[in-house]
């Protein structure tokens, strides 16, 4: 059997959740992603398969790996890996193909409501008395019969549109590729340019990869596309938002309001400007995390695991 090596900073317990669902005969190191480097690269020096989460790890100890034929990433996201080190080792890196985007997906659609619906400040008021504080007939909105903008319609943005299609939404996308004609027409989803969609929708939810054409790809002067009465939700990646430009674009009522799992820097600076706006809600990277997406997780990583060992092309590879 192959030897598989996993580093992460997940707690044990977690950790086992993902583990427990490999393979008869498949047995699985665990090692903690803090481990120093040598440490690391003495575990991964002679192993077939490396799962990692988070999806980062030292070049030194990538270099040192000599029979890798696998780097097989739990998350989404693959930024923090040197890809182009991997191609020129020959060792393919696949992400988790969408197995956390049903995850992403409600996390977004939580968040609109939240927005929508004023969560956190009525339940503050609730419990500190204040029990007709807020108007909610002045204050509050529906989905059902927004347009929502989805600025990339990958596993996740798809899910996306899933979700705030039952809610009644009119759906807008943007992406470099066209979907498929049928999943355009499953979605009831139509393409449009990038700004065209800032100034049509009421909300807009970014469901993009971070690289060199999405860095940066929200700043002032897409911001300053939206309608006042816009709300734009980033559960993807921090970079692919100008923070500065959105503080002052939230403070300047340029839109109406942003909801944020990412940042440009992770955990943030307390003196983030954003921190001291209320009309922004904030979570910690944890939109892709929860209990049920371990199990669905852990079945995509092994099969595709198990695809190599059999001589079969792994999927979702990235690089």
């Amino acid at each position: 059997m192959p030897k598989v090596v996993m580093l992460t900073t997940l707690a044990p317990t977690t950790a086992q959740r993902l583990v427990e669902v490999a393979p008869p005969g498949y047995e699985v190191e665990v090692h903690s992603a803090k481990l120093p480097v040598e440490a690391q690269r003495d575990a991964v020096a002679d192993a077939d398969f490396l799962i990692l989460f988070p999806p980062s790890l030292d070049n030194a100890v990538l270099a040192g790996a000599k029979r890798l034929k696998l780097i097989q990433l739990v998350s989404a996201g693959f930024d923090q890996i040197d890809i182009d080190l991997c191609r020129r080792m020959g060792i393919p890196v696949a992400n988790n193909g969408g197995a956390n985007a049903l995850d992403v997906a409600e996390h977004t659609l939580t968040l609109l409501l939240a927005f929508y619906r004023r969560l956190r400040e009525m339940d503050a008021n609730v419990r500190q008395g204040r029990w007709a504080a807020i108007d909610s007939g002045a204050t509050t909105y529906t989905i059902q019969g927004k347009t929502v903008g989805i600025a990339g319609l990958g596993n996740i943005g798809r899910h996306v549109a899933r979700l705030l299609r039952a809610f009644g939404a009119t759906l807008l996308y943007a992406d470099a590729e066209p979907a498929p004609l049928g999943v355009e027409q499953e979605l009831g989803i139509v393409r449009v340019e990038l700004d065209d969609l800032l100034q049509r929708a009421d909300a807009v939810t970014l469901h993009v990869p971070l690289n060199a054409s999405t860095r940066g790809l929200i700043g002032a002067r897409e911001l300053a596309l939206m309608k006042p009465s816009a709300v734009l939700i980033n559960t993807c990646r921090g970079p692919v938002v100008d923070e500065q430009a959105l503080a002052a674009a939230l403070r300047d009522g340029v839109i109406a309001g942003a909801a944020l799992d990412v940042f440009a820097q992770e955990p943030p600076d307390p003196e983030n400007p954003l921190f001291e706006l209320d009309n922004v809600l904030l979570t910690p990277h944890s939109a892709g995390v929860t209990v049920d997406t371990w199990a669905r997780r852990g079945r995509f990583v092994f099969e595709n695991l198990q695809r190599v060992w059999n001589g079969e092309p792994p999927l979702a590879v990235v690089s």
